[in-house]
């Protein structure tokens, strides 16, 4: 209570030229300061500190950056908010990002292509540092991408379309986690069903060619449903639910083992399971199983708990800022592209 009283009884100060004139010192000292204290001498480090005790002054944000080349900012584009996924790839971008000293700005493309647009835009326009962007995917609007690589150093993460071979991209490796999650199937039960998710991002498809790869190198035919979409409100989790609810009303696949595109997708499939009395199970003998892949935050509560292949996201995200600082400080030519991709990790639960 005493601080806040000290606080609400100090000089409020809203512009720079308002503190310079308070504390006695130049205005430009005073933006050098701000900058970088080391900037200024001792004597007049010490009469600004002495001085900002006095009043309640906050720092313009983008004031104290406007003689710098740099801004101190990442710009992050992220395709979903209601995804919990890329709530915790957030908070791994951003924990790395602080570590490195940049803030982070995160822009949401909602889904749609043109907000993703605009949101490159609003980058270039406040002249971020670099991007790191995780794109929708075959309906992005490549030329809002192509532009906003011309102006600022760009990193993919998480989702990679295939007509963007040539930047730097960090992560999962789906090749190894599908294959992972299909060996671990045909081994405790029979060789698995695929559920897929409409084939809208770079994503989908590639775990479902790794899917194929695997239960070809197994010798087992690969079998894959859902591709199409049955629903109008692009949820994951509906459309893993409508997919089962149409295959278990027909009395298919009630003892089948089932692999999901996605945990959010298996979550709908779990739902389904449940509405037709079916209770899919890694300690039943034979019988119904249902595994996700990326170790969604919800999985160790769904009933019963997902099995799943974590994606390593703190990984990732450390990774993708990384390399994106790299690049800010060192302005690399653009045929040093990398793409670096992290394994998963099995997660044995009780759906599967």
């Amino acid at each position: 209570m005493g601080a806040d009283k000290d606080r609400d009884q100090k000089r409020r100060i809203d512009t720079m030229e308002e503190l310079a004139v308070a504390i006695g010192v130049s205005r430009p000292t005073l933006s050098r300061y701000f900058q970088d204290p080391e900037r200024v001498s001792r004597t007049s480090r010490e009469r600004i500190a002495q001085g900002l005790e006095r009043v309640e002054y906050v720092p313009n944000f983008f004031a104290t950056r406007l003689n710098r080349k740099s801004t101190g900012i990442i710009g992050v584009v992220i395709p979903y908010l209601n995804d919990l996924f890329f709530t915790k790839l957030l908070e791994a971008i951003e924990r790395a990002a602080m570590a490195e000293g940049y803030t982070v700005i995160t822009q949401c493309s909602h889904s749609d292509p043109l907000i993703e647009a605009r949101a490159a835009e609003t980058f270039m326009s406040m002249s971020v540092d670099g991007a790191l962007v995780a794109p929708l995917g075959n309906q992005s609007d490549m030329k809002a991408h192509e532009r906003l690589r011309s102006r600022l150093p760009c990193v993919l993460v998480d989702s990679r379309p295939k007509s963007m071979p040539n930047v730097d991209f960090v992560g999962s490796n789906h090749v190894q986690s599908t294959g992972l999650a299909t060996e671990y199937l045909c081994r405790v039960g029979t060789p698995p069903i695929f559920l897929a998710m409409p084939r809208v991002n770079f994503n989908a498809m590639e775990r479902e060619l790794a899917y194929i790869a695997k239960m070809e190198e197994l010798g087992h035919e690969p079998h894959i449903i859902g591709t199409e979409v049955l629903n109008d409100d692009g949820l994951f989790e509906a459309h893993g639910r409508a997919v089962l609810d149409r295959e278990f009303a027909a009395g298919r696949l009630l003892e089948s083992s089932v692999l999901c595109a996605n945990d959010r997708v298996a979550i709908g499939a779990l739902r389904a399971a449940a509405s037709h009395g079916l209770e899919p199970g890694a300690k039943r003998q034979g019988g119904l199983r249902i595994m996700g892949h990326d170790d969604y935050p919800l999985c160790p509560f769904a009933v019963p708990s997902l099995t799943t292949v974590a994606q390593d996201v703190e990984a990732i995200g450390r990774a993708s800022v990384s390399r994106l600082v790299k690049t800010i400080q060192a302005q690399k030519n653009q045929d040093e592209q990398i793409v670096k991709l992290f394994d998963g990790e099995l997660k044995v639960r009780d759906s599967a």
